[in-house]
């Protein structure tokens, strides 16, 4: 039965299809068709406008109409049928998520021998997309994950990163110095609120910018009002471990300076 409630309306002479507003919706309410975002239905959409600052052009705004009511268990399901679905693209068409980066999938870590955590050469990654920005708080692989949360720079420096950080968990990842620090906070927040993760690793280098998001880390936690164990590593610019801290520090992973 409908009500008379909050939700989004989109002016489509406004919209120019950028899909920006896509990444801002945890419920994945929000698609491309013909160019233009369009809500997929009423009940996925919550009516609080977190997508509205996303918007490059202003065509987002929160009006007061007869839609149906929200409706979580209707997000839970519409989320999992996201990561079930895999990317089928037309040719000269593009997807009908709008961004191919927004397209969930799960897949199975790379085989590796029992005695190690994973295998040189093998991939610990399970999951997609990895992005901050782009990782749903409700995504289903974030439920009960020990989550690492790495800055980009360290993918490149630390050769171990598959071996002796990722594996066996999830990661978000991105650079504290040049995307948006509060947006962060108020994303991990979201994370740490929904999807009852179980621990925490934040990975950053040595360089001072990089040293915000162990603070956008915590912060996060602050605001969701949890307590989850966080283990921090930075890493040199040569690839070496400096330091840990936090839970099981000792040993957590090799140190290969």
């Amino acid at each position: 039965m409908k009500t008379t409630r909050k939700i989004l309306k989109i002016d489509e002479e406004l919209c120019d299809g950028c899909g920006q507003c896509i990444v801002a919706c945890a419920e994945g309410a929000i698609r491309i068709e013909d160019g233009k975002a369009r809500i997929i239905s009423d009940n996925l959409c919550d009516g609080l406008g977190a997508c509205i600052g996303d918007c490059p052009t202003g065509a987002l705004t929160i009006v007061e109409r007869e839609a149906e009511p929200f409706d979580e268990e209707a997000v839970e399901e519409h989320l999992k049928n996201m990561e079930q679905q895999e990317t089928k693209p037309v040719a000269g068409e593009p997807p009908a998520c709008g961004c191919p980066s927004m397209q969930m999938r799960t897949f199975a870590a790379d085989p590796a021998p029992a005695d190690k955590p994973a295998a040189d050469g093998a991939s610990a990654l399970t999951h997609w997309p990895i992005k901050i920005r782009l990782v749903p708080p409700k995504a289903p692989f974030l439920k009960g994950a020990d989550l690492l949360v790495l800055a980009d720079c360290v993918a490149v420096a630390y050769t171990g990163l598959h071996r002796e950080l990722l594996s066996g968990k999830v990661v978000m990842m991105g650079c504290p110095k040049f995307d948006d620090a509060e947006g962060y906070i108020l994303k991990f927040a979201e994370v740490f609120s929904e999807a009852d993760i179980n621990s925490v690793t934040v990975a950053s280098m040595e360089v001072p910018c990089c040293s915000g998001l162990p603070w956008i880390v915590k912060k996060g936690l602050e605001k969701s009002g949890r307590s989850v164990p966080l283990h921090e590593v930075v890493i040199g610019a040569k690839g070496e471990v400096l330091s840990e801290a936090g839970p099981d520090a000792s040993g957590a992973i090799r140190k290969s300076g």
